[in-house]
């Protein structure tokens, strides 16, 4: 496993969703939308996968991914490289559960706020309450971290 630095869990814990990418059965990346539900200094990673659909057929027979997330406002951005495994809902535990509903209120709240506002026209609905119940977890050992800033810029 890979440490992670607190810049780059800060980073992480701030998006509302990361491109995760893994390969499939004919050598092909797919890349598919998860929100991250928890994020430790080790290099653990605990994602939401709501759909059961390609990234974990994906992973059944190649554990490998990448998640990715950027900021285009600041130019900065990370890849984090490593293996995944998948943990079915019954063995997630209470505190992974409600991480998860925490992290879907909070985006739901930001969302309302945001709309309330009028400061960004959004969805028009709720697209976190339309998000199915967890039936499992992705959880990422991290191996490798690319930093995705030019070097000039850093």
């Amino acid at each position: 496993m890979h440490p992670l630095s607190d810049d780059i869990i800060q980073f992480f814990q701030r998006q509302g969703c990361v491109i995760v990418s893994s390969i499939d059965s004919k050598g092909f990346p797919h890349s598919a939308c998860k929100g991250i539900v928890k994020i430790n200094k080790k290099g653990n990673i605990c994602l939401l996968d709501a759909y059961r659909g390609q990234t974990l057929e994906n992973l059944k027979s190649n554990p490998y991914v990448s998640i990715t997330a950027f900021d285009e406002h600041k130019f900065i951005g990370y890849c984090l490289k490593g293996k995944a495994r998948i943990l079915c809902k019954a063995d997630l535990d209470a505190e992974t559960i409600r991480a998860w509903e925490d992290r879907i209120t909070g985006r739901l709240t930001q969302r309302l706020l945001k709309n309330i506002r009028g400061e960004v026209k959004g969805h028009p609905r709720h697209p976190e309450v339309l998000l199915p119940d967890p039936e499992h977890m992705l959880i990422v050992e991290v191996s490798e971290v690319v930093d995705l800033t030019p070097q000039h810029l850093k």
